[in-house]
């Protein structure tokens, strides 16, 4: 079998042909980076997707804010800082540690607000993207061979970002038309940004859209809610990728389980990163949606942190011959790796990765 090019292996994996080995990809924390440095790392972030090979290039970085570029600080003491940002919301962040920000306040809550204040700043500012750039990314991603994607956020992680779980789920149930236009707004505004992108006459291979709908447990609303309120907004943004011949890739952390049928329905060609510590697992998911919905990640980054090289290398193994049996599989850890990981570990990671993913 010839070596192919990364666009080549990702567009065979999705058609679900023949190809040379498992796609990869992979994200980070910070820390992570860190100490890998200290542990003999010599480079950053990027020399370590070269190491694993990564065949994904990202474009650009599509999260609208009604308000873009506006951060105030309003408080900080030695370990945080409080920041009133271009949502409108107000939330601590750790000065030197990455981790979710803890969320303080929304001014966004009430449907009066976003009717006279956010929605028209958003509509007005649409534009958040520089088309330049991403046309010079672009054309670096097609020198070196990779799969190209257009990246931002879908309009559920869009309405919790501007108002709040807290909000947002009360809305769903007592002014649900008011989610509607939040979410239909939000989408506009995105696809406006893609469009921009567009216009300057790149070819991009996939639109990786990204947002959070559910905890450990399960979804943070119901399947039924999910399909009224946001799910035609997620099924426009998937219709937009296939318009300008795309693939769309969904990111969501949680168990999704109960609404796998939904992104199927929706036309989504692939499921990332299938958080294995949220009962999502390809061993069960592949019989059923192999064929339908390609699965991207699922390597839990918990057992990763054991260093436990014996348990590692298991699942890798019995997760790839899950994915790989539908041709329609790529690594992807199913979180960012933390940085309990070793730098030797994720070294003997890679190894695994190559070992396992060829065909």
């Amino acid at each position: 079998m010839t070596t192919l090019t990364s666009r080549e292996r990702v567009n065979r994996m999705f058609a679900r042909q023949d190809h040379d080995r498992v796609p990869r990809c992979d994200s980070y924390w910070a820390e992570t980076i860190a100490r890998w440095q200290q542990e003999g790392l010599q480079g950053n972030y990027y020399t370590v997707l070269e190491l694993l090979g990564s065949d994904f290039h990202g474009l650009c970085w599509v999260w609208p804010q009604a308000f873009p570029g506006v951060e105030e600080v309003v408080r900080e003491d030695a370990e945080t800082k409080d920041v009133r940002d271009g949502q409108g919301k107000t939330v601590r962040y750790w000065k030197n540690k990455s981790g979710t920000p803890e969320h303080l306040g929304f001014d966004c809550d009430s449907r009066e607000k976003w009717e006279k204040i956010y929605k028209p700043a958003l509509l007005k500012n649409w534009l958040q993207i520089k088309p330049e750039e991403t046309r010079q990314a672009y054309e670096e991603g097609r020198r070196r061979g990779l799969w190209c994607y257009l990246c931002g956020v879908e309009p559920f992680e869009e309405t919790r970002s501007l108002m709040g779980d807290e909000i947002t789920m009360i809305a769903m149930a007592e002014d649900p038309d008011w989610i509607v236009d939040v979410s239909r707004t939000f989408t506009d505004v995105v696809i406006r940004n893609y469009e921009a992108a567009l216009a300057t006459g790149i070819e991009p291979d996939g639109l990786w859209t990204y947002g959070d709908m559910a905890y450990k447990n399960g979804t943070m609303c119901s399947p039924q809610m999910y399909r009224e309120l946001i799910w035609p907004d997620h099924k426009r943004l998937a219709d937009f990728a296939h318009a300008h011949g795309m693939k769309f890739i969904y990111h969501t952390d949680g168990d999704v389980n109960g609404v796998l049928d939904l992104y199927v329905a929706a036309g989504f060609d692939c499921y990332q990163p299938i958080e294995a510590k949220a009962n999502m697992d390809i061993r069960k998911l592949c019989p059923k949606y192999g064929r339908q919905l390609a699965m991207f990640g699922n390597i839990d980054v918990m057992i990763m942190a054991t260093n436990d090289r014996d348990r590692i290398e298991e699942e890798i193994r019995s997760k790839f011959a899950a994915g790989m049996a539908t041709k329609g599989y790529a690594y992807h850890s199913d979180h960012s790796v933390p940085p309990q990981v070793s730098w030797a570990t994720y070294q003997f990671i890679i190894q695994c990765v190559e070992k396992y993913g060829k065909y």
